[in-house]
């Protein structure tokens, strides 16, 4: 059985009548017998590489999967000081309405950022709400967040093997400023990988 979200991509998939092989795999040891022309991490994913090996392991795979030549597409946050700042306590963040049940879900956020390593380790709290505005339901997980800086992005790319053509501030194709939220890399595969 499929994990719950490779369930869901599947659902999209169909619903657009589209035709994909799903692979559930560990990124950092990718393997998947094929070549591609385009390769893409978006959505904050490299984020979830916490250490310098992970990352270097992960961008390995890549470009042993991509034809020469061939376009890879990184897009992570932008580590400006807001995504930085701890809290020392619970913060709200956001609330939205679920359209199946009408219950308000109240959105908290406590997060310590490891300047170290690098690291923000980010607790989240759901709070589900009746009609009534009583909390029926709390929900809390706990996720982990490497912040990659501009620099050390470019370093890491081209010393495993990429040509950086762009680089953005956003999906809109915004400069790369201290402003940005978004750090998007545009790369080419190079024939010859450089020696490290």
């Amino acid at each position: 059985m499929q994990p719950p979200m490779l369930q869901e991509a599947q659902k999209k998939a169909e619903a657009l009548k589209l035709s994909v092989k799903w692979v559930e795999q560990d990124c950092t040891k990718l393997d998947l017998k094929i070549k591609s022309d385009f390769i893409y991490i978006v959505g904050n994913s490299f984020q979830h590489f916490l250490t310098n090996e992970e990352q270097h392991a992960f961008l390995s795979g890549v470009y042993t999967h991509l034809n020469d030549g061939g376009t890879f597409i990184v897009g992570i946050r932008f580590p400006s000081i807001e995504e930085l700042t701890s809290t020392d306590a619970e913060e709200y963040w956001k609330s939205y309405q679920d359209s199946d049940t009408g219950y308000t879900t109240d959105v908290y956020i406590n997060s310590h950022h490891d300047a170290i390593k690098q690291i923000q380790h980010n607790l989240t709290t759901r709070k589900i709400r009746d009609y009534d505005k009583t909390i029926i339901k709390e929900i809390t997980t706990k996720i982990d967040l490497r912040y990659t800086f501009p620099q050390e992005m470019a370093h890491l790319l081209t010393r495993s093997g990429f040509m950086i053509t762009s680089v953005y501030g956003d999906w809109k194709k915004s400069a790369l400023t201290n402003q940005s939220t978004q750090m998007i890399y545009v790369c080419k595969k190079q024939r010859v990988h450089p020696t490290p």
